[in-house]
């Protein structure tokens, strides 16, 4: 059974209700589907000590990375203070993805006319960074 793209941003929002987010009040949700089909989700959890706090596509991430995850498939990221708006994964959570994604990878959010959108890793991070 394949987990549609509704899906994965229903578990995105879904995931955001966690959130620790008492600093900012920005509640951000992300869901992977991994190579295998499975799927993993995280929130943001910030800190007093800000640089301590974690990213929902990092704890995303590492769940995936936890369960075997190798690639990430699909991405699905939602954010907001009190309803979910336009965002997208910060410049260090996109190379974050970059690291599992490849040329097929897609990323899914909500832009500025509040539709979702798909997009690649290559037009989020067109020079991101490659040790390869």
């Amino acid at each position: 059974m394949s987990i549609s793209d509704d899906d994965l941003i229903d578990a995105a929002k879904h995931a955001r209700e966690n959130a620790y987010c008492h600093y900012s009040g920005y509640s951000v949700g992300a869901a992977i589907i991994d190579d295998q089909g499975r799927m993993h989700v995280g929130c943001n959890i910030e800190n007093a000590a800000y640089p301590l706090g974690n990213c929902a596509e990092a704890a995303a991430i590492a769940a995936m990375v936890l369960q075997g995850g190798k690639r990430i498939d699909r991405i699905a990221v939602a954010g907001g203070s009190v309803d979910v708006t336009p965002c997208t994964p910060c410049g260090g959570c996109r190379q974050r993805i970059q690291e599992f994604a490849d040329e097929n990878t897609v990323i899914i959010t909500m832009d500025d006319s509040r539709d979702w959108q798909q997009y690649s890793i290559a037009e989020l991070l067109p020079a991101g960074f490659h040790l390869d």
